[in-house]
């Protein structure tokens, strides 16, 4: 599982379903750089993606109750999942009466205190590019699963602050990029000797 912030509004409002929040913590087409990459999540990656069951929290905080789930995207979900061109938006019903967790976050949300987004999820395919340079390029073409969204107090990706805000991010970031171009010395390694084979093959033929 790996982690992503944006820096996204994320909009506190009072409608028919009482408290809601609105934001999109997953976006289409964007450019971000992780520090030893970039990333881009490709249009289209979520087509499939498993959104049975997903919960919203503060700064990814599993030991706290989620203040809202989407089980199955239906209707009596306390979080509305919506995917289109631009990537996925949520909608969260607050229960900001009797939850002071979610009365809290609704008001540093309102107040502007907190405003961006973040989501956990697992990547089913994705493509590198420019691998053997100092700042490659991860494509990702589709995201298996998202198991939470959480909003965040420090959604900035900037590599300057990134060892401060999210060593996990960074971490998983490092490792992506070390497992990638392990994999292709690999692959360039079986490639080689297949060529070797068969010359020597080839070689045998002729004598």
């Amino acid at each position: 599982m790996e982690r992503r912030n944006f820096i996204f509004e994320v909009r506190a409002k009072e409608d028919e379903d009482g408290a809601t929040l609105e934001g999109r913590p997953i976006v289409y087409d964007s450019r971000t750089d992780l520090g030893w990459f970039d990333e881009i999540i490709e249009n289209g990656a979520l087509k499939e993606t498993d959104l049975k069951d997903v919960r919203f929290l503060v700064n990814h905080d599993t030991t706290m109750i989620p203040l809202a789930r989407s089980r199955n995207n239906n209707k009596n979900s306390t979080m509305q999942l919506v995917v289109d061109k631009d990537g996925m938006g949520i909608r969260v019903k607050l229960d900001t009466e009797n939850n002071t967790d979610a009365r809290n976050l609704y008001s540093a949300v309102k107040r502007g205190d907190i405003s961006g987004m973040s989501f956990m999820f697992s990547i089913d395919d994705e493509e590198w590019e420019d691998l053997e340079s100092d700042h490659p390029t991860r494509r990702i073409h589709k995201i298996g699963t998202v198991i939470e969204v959480s909003a965040v107090t420090f959604p900035a990706y900037e590599s300057t602050e990134i060892n401060a805000r999210c060593k996990s991010t960074l971490d998983s970031a490092r490792s992506a990029l070390e497992n990638a171009r392990s994999n292709e010395k690999s692959l360039d390694s079986d490639v080689l000797e297949l060529l070797k084979q068969k010359n020597r093959n080839f070689i045998l033929g002729g004598i």
